[in-house]
């Protein structure tokens, strides 16, 4: 008689232990009794089929209609079950491939699915699609060198019937006996002197390679790095680096603000920073000269998208605080720093500028790097330098004294200085990109050129 789930009334421990029992013995039996792929598939879905499988009526015979408090103990029962009922089904799938292979049955390009199909009346499951297993290469060669990797559910499949599969043929070509459990321990074992996996290994994008060469100048010199958040207060982005509240910058049209900040006070409202100098405030609240960071990261402006603007780039900001900090050793750090950027030729010359929060200011420029500072190139004018011999690089500047009452700095006692440069404008020079959108596109065959 096919076994069928019983009811159970009595739930105690001797009880289950029948029951399991008494069903895991109609499996065995049953298992034994699978001869093809047919009986297999009706095998499959007897037992594990979702709608009506006894797995499935195990759950609402035994399970559901236990007492609340022997739930608990039928439930160990139950999930306890499971993977036995699984694996009987998938081993049984196993065995009748493996059973085909030790009677000598020819592979070829044939047809094997190498994971067992689920049952019928499971509507949420995908069915895999059989794919075809080549065969062996011809001749002496070790078989599970020409192997593909398949992927499938449950791994161990491909091994335990492909594998053993190739193997088995390749002994009966180079006239080897080999037993089918040989050719399964032949299959599971692991060559160490095969060469492993490589993974291909990324590289630093260009923007995000200068920025890091621009760090390792200045943390040569005994710079620290100091990041800080890319959503900034107006006290930190403006009023705290002395702009006046009526400044061009604080406009919608130039900088671009969180909306429904209109009910805050003007120095709380929240906007995406401009520059990275709001981490300079910020580190100079938590920590007494001497100073010296610098602060990379990512800026925003209301910029529109050209060749040569972005409303998103990066940028690195220099602060040096300490007593007796003159414009000398402002000029003296970015000469040295234009120099191991660009070559140890480039010269340097600062005229003057304005910023909120310098006194006195200026912008750097370097000698043209295409053109040598000669403004011809090619017997013509240099377009990058217009002729002019100068490319425009930076800012920097003393440290407006009005700057340090927001930070408790005594200005009688200590000075500082500061400076400022897109990482974009230098990548540009430094790669001859002549377009910015291309660091922000993504394009793989422009990426690759940086490698």
């Amino acid at each position: 008689m096919p076994y069928t789930v019983p009811q159970l009334t009595d739930f105690s421990a001797a009880a289950l232990d029948d029951a399991v029992r008494e069903l895991l013995a109609a499996l065995e039996q049953e298992s034994a009794a699978v001869g093809s792929e047919n009986d297999w598939k009706a095998f499959r879905d007897r037992w594990i089929a979702r709608k009506n499988g006894i797995f499935t009526q195990i759950n609402d015979l035994w399970l559901k209609a236990a007492p609340a408090a022997k739930k608990r103990n039928v439930g160990q029962r139950v999930n306890e079950l499971k993977p036995k009922v699984e694996q009987a089904v998938n081993g049984t799938y196993a065995r009748l491939l493996s059973g085909a292979l030790f009677k000598g049955r020819s592979v070829g390009r044939a047809k094997v699915q190498d994971t067992p199909p689920r049952p019928s009346d499971e509507s949420e499951s995908v069915q895999v699609t059989s794919p075809d297993v080549p065969s062996p290469v011809r001749g002496d060669s070790d078989p599970a060198e020409a192997l593909p990797i398949v992927e499938e559910k449950p791994p161990e499949i491909n091994q335990r019937i492909a594998l053993p599969k190739a193997f088995m043929e390749w002994a009966e070509r180079t006239g080897q006996p080999l037993t089918i459990d040989e050719a399964f321990s032949k299959a599971e074992a692991v060559d160490i002197t095969l060469p492993g996996i490589r993974r291909p290994i990324g590289a630093e994008h260009p923007v995000i390679k200068t920025m890091n060469e621009m760090i390792g100048v200045f943390r040569n010199l005994g710079y620290s790095v100091e990041e800080g958040p890319e959503i900034e207060t107006d006290f930190y982005n403006f009023e705290a680096l002395n702009f006046p509240p009526n400044h061009p910058a604080r406009d919608t049209q130039d900088t671009l603000f969180i909306a429904g900040q209109e009910s805050k006070p003007l120095r709380d409202r929240l906007l995406l920073r401009t520059h990275t100098s709001p981490v300079q405030i910020r580190t100079m609240q938590k920590t007494k000269p001497p100073v010296r960071v610098v602060c990379p990261g990512k800026v925003h402006r209301n910029d529109a998208l050209d060749a040569t603007h972005s409303p998103i780039f990066h940028q690195i900001e220099g602060l040096a605080v300490d007593t007796n900090i003159t414009f000398c050793d402002l000029k003296g750090t970015l000469d040295h720093a234009m120099k191991a950027m660009f070559g140890s030729s480039v010269k340097t010359r600062f005229y003057p500028s304005f910023f909120p929060f310098t006194e006195p200011s200026a912008d750097v420029q370097i000698s043209c790097i295409f053109c040598d500072g000669k403004g011809v190139r090619d017997g013509a004018p240099c377009r990058n330098c217009k002729a002019s011999g100068w490319i425009e690089l930076l800012g920097c500047g003393m440290v407006d004294p009005n700057v340090y009452g927001f930070v408790d700095y005594d200005p009688a006692k200590v000075s500082g200085f500061a400076f400022g440069m897109g990482v974009e404008r230098i990548a540009i020079l430094k790669y001859g990109v002549d377009d910015i959108q291309l660091f922000f596109q993504g394009d793989v065959r422009f990426l690759e050129q940086f490698l």
